[in-house]
């Protein structure tokens, strides 16, 4: 079982509304392993769109993600693709 971090930055215009949370928590729900997200301090589950959507991250946001499981490494480098194209938005 693994464990990894990565600060990822919101780069959308928008930041994590409901659509892009949507997105983020159906691409984790994909992965064997736990993931978190934290914000200034604020952790809450990677894998519910109210946690997410409670962060209020808004554009230049930095998130740290956290994964631990089997799929860890698999988790945070594809959720850290999904945040690089900006959730599809632009």
């Amino acid at each position: 079982m693994s464990k990894i971090s990565k600060e990822l930055l919101v780069s959308n215009k928008l930041g994590i509304h409901a659509r892009p949370a949507a997105m983020f928590v159906r691409l984790a729900n994909k992965f064997d392993c736990q993931v978190f997200v934290e914000k200034d301090g604020d952790r809450v589950n990677g894998k519910s769109i109210m946690g997410l959507m409670m962060l209020a991250a808004g554009p230049g946001s930095r998130l740290l993600v956290y994964a631990e499981g089997v799929e860890a490494a698999k988790a945070v480098q594809e959720l850290e693709a999904l945040l690089k194209r900006n959730f599809d938005e632009e």
